[in-house]
């Protein structure tokens, strides 16, 4: 069966997988830079407060990119 078959036959349109994939890519994306801030502030000297703060946004950021890309995947999961 080729994957154009696949996808008329089980109802989703290409546009909702080209959707998906740039989500579950974002969601990569996302999910790398968090635990490379999240190291990084693993690593922050308490000393050094206005590093550790900055650190922090980010890691906040990263966080609420993450919450993001997690409710657009839920949105195209009905019923879950």
């Amino acid at each position: 069966m080729s994957t154009e078959t696949a996808v008329q036959s089980s109802g989703l349109n290409a546009d909702f997988w080209e959707l998906l994939g740039r989500l579950e890519h974002q969601h990569a994306l996302t999910l790398c830079e968090y635990e490379c801030v999240r190291r990084q502030l693993d690593r922050t000297d308490p000393e050094r407060l206005p590093e550790f703060r900055a650190a922090w946004i980010r890691y906040s950021e990263a966080i609420a990119r993450l919450d993001r890309a997690i409710g657009e995947l839920d949105l195209l999961q009905p019923g879950l």
